[in-house]
């Protein structure tokens, strides 16, 4: 922060070369997105522990070794991502990486910007979740315990998002779309997770298939009703970022543009998604009724779970963007 600022005060944004900017920019959409994958499966994935897994056998989570490992990696990933995504954005707004850890500056931030403390907030959730489940046993208590940080955790990106700055009364309207918005993602995300780490964890026999086979059941009805919160809310976030008044002139704004490519890699997920239900899952259905052989059925799911996961990725990363552009509404 220049000398000339007042301690105490949150930093403004100060002028900054543009490759310096470009960097201090590119870290902190980095730090988002890596914010985004840590929470959405560490209350994704512990959910669908709870609902989507067996409670006993060889593939309950209870009896594995890769689901507490993957709270475990979740939580770290969150852990780091939130601290150094608030050092790098103060650092944008003070001047300097360096800036960006001197406390003053950071204490102002945290104290004064929804972005602090809601980054100090999932910072604090995640050393809850890592501590809990490093200490427990893997049990439903833990998971249900993970799942409730994971849901605080999820719903402060809203506080980091442009729902937090609406004006007027529609301004709680959409901070509830936003908060829906990554609950829902979170919970299809998620179970994309878990069913990938499932597949290659190298359990493969007729009893595992079939309960991969019925956990991919059981999630299509709770996958299609995350889509349908999704696209429901958002609309209501379009509708107050871009404006339908704007709708025709808002398209030639990088905003926009970048929203049109997230649309359109949803898009694409909602295909494979529709894919894993009405062709996949069938075909590994039928594979285990007439005995015949699964690992054709096998690995086109793995292909088809990866190309979706992959994709899900690729939109946290672009929403990552978004929440550093200006919304069409405002230019």
């Amino acid at each position: 922060m220049r000398q000339r600022q007042k301690m105490g005060t949150a930093p403004t944004v100060s002028s900054l070369s543009r490759s310096n900017r470009r960097v201090l920019l590119t870290a902190v959409i980095v730090f988002r997105f890596f914010q985004y994958c840590g929470a959405t499966i560490l209350l994704g994935s512990s959910l669908f522990f709870i609902y989507g897994l067996p409670k006993t056998g060889p593939c309950a989570a209870s009896t594995q070794r890769w689901p507490k490992l993957l709270i475990i990696l979740s939580s770290a990933v969150l852990i780091i991502s939130a601290v150094m995504g608030l050092i790098s954005q103060t650092g944008l707004l003070a001047g300097s990486f360096g800036e960006g850890l001197k406390l003053a500056n950071l204490q102002a931030v945290v104290t004064q910007m929804n972005f602090g403390w809601s980054n100090i907030t999932r910072a604090l959730i995640a050393m809850t979740a890592l501590i809990s489940v490093t200490a427990l046993k893997p049990s439903s208590v833990l998971w249900t315990w993970c799942s409730i940080l994971g849901v605080i955790v999820c719903s402060s990106f809203a506080w980091m998002g442009h729902g937090a700055a609406t004006p007027g009364a529609g301004g709680y309207f959409h901070l509830l779309a936003d908060i829906a918005h990554s609950l829902a993602a979170a919970v299809w995300m998620g179970a994309l997770v878990v069913f990938v780490f499932w597949l290659w964890s190298g359990q493969s026999s007729a009893a595992t298939d079939l309960e991969l086979h019925d956990s991919l059941r059981a999630f299509s009805g709770i996958g299609s009703a995350a889509v349908a919160v999704l696209v429901v809310t958002g609309l209501i976030n379009s509708w107050f970022l871009v404006g339908v008044d704007r709708l025709s002139e808002a398209w030639t704004t990088l905003y926009a543009q970048v929203l049109i490519a997230k649309l359109a890699v949803f898009i694409g997920m909602l295909g494979l998604a529709a894919s894993n239900r009405y062709r996949l899952t069938p075909a590994l259905g039928s594979a285990l009724e007439s005995g015949g052989a699964r690992s054709k059925a096998l690995t086109a799911l793995k292909v088809s779970l990866v190309s979706e996961t992959l994709a899900a990725f690729i939109v946290f990363a672009l929403v990552a963007w978004l929440g550093t552009l200006a919304p069409a509404s405002v230019h």
